[in-house]
């Protein structure tokens, strides 16, 4: 048993994977901004956790930390401003990493997107500009970081139900992943230390999380 906090307890990627942690057993932590979420969060599996990571320090952000064994940041500003874009999915993620540390909590998962990073092609004038950019900012601090790092690239995500299985691996390009799916890839890395380190790209499949996941870690050995 581990305890995890979920940072963006309330958002559908997060909902589902404390439903899958804590269903396995783990003690699970949720941190979200909205105290009127509390009972979605709780009906989840998690411990609710009223925090608005945006507004909070690193040290106040550490406090919420201390004694998990793993952390996954599944938060995101949702779109709207670039300036709360910036506040939130490169500022305060990378606060959280640094908090992280302080806390002593090694293990760090980020819900990132395929094709994040420096090279993702996003036109500066093209709303999603801002998000491509925070997120490259934030993944590329996390790998720099010193943390027991898995960076999760899922495609475009829909509402279908979970089939639990996936496409990753070299050559692999971006259609799409249900939510319900990207948890259950969140969950499977969190057991797998071979993850660390690594930047996974998915979309659903036709493997199950657990066969693709191994056969990155041969590809990788």
């Amino acid at each position: 048993m581990s305890r995890i906090a979920i940072i963006g307890g309330h958002g559908k990627v997060a909902l589902h994977l404390a439903r899958d942690l804590s269903a396995n057993g783990h003690q699970v932590t949720s941190l979200f901004r909205n105290p009127d979420h509390t009972a979605d969060v709780e009906a989840a599996g998690a411990a609710a956790v009223v925090a608005d990571v945006e507004n909070l320090s690193t040290d106040e952000i550490a406090q919420k930390l201390a004694g998990q064994d793993a952390v996954v940041w599944s938060a995101g500003a949702g779109g709207g401003s670039a300036e709360r874009t910036y506040a939130v999915d490169r500022d305060a993620a990378i606060r959280s990493m640094d908090a992280a540390k302080a806390a002593g909590v090694s293990r760090y998962v980020m819900v990132s997107y395929f094709g994040a990073g420096p090279d993702h092609g996003v036109p500066e004038d093209d709303g999603f500009y801002a998000y491509a950019d925070a997120k490259a900012a934030a993944d590329e601090y996390l790998r720099s970081s010193g943390l027991d790092w898995t960076i999760l690239g899922p495609s475009a995500l829909t509402l279908d139900p979970g089939t639990g299985k996936i496409e990753t691996g070299p050559g692999v390009e971006g259609t799409q992943v249900s939510r319900e799916d990207v948890a259950l890839v969140a969950a499977a890395v969190l057991d797998r230390p071979a993850t660390i380190g690594q930047t996974i790209e998915f979309n659903n499949g036709s493997v199950p999380v657990d066969a693709a996941l191994d056969a990155l870690k041969e590809q990788n050995s």
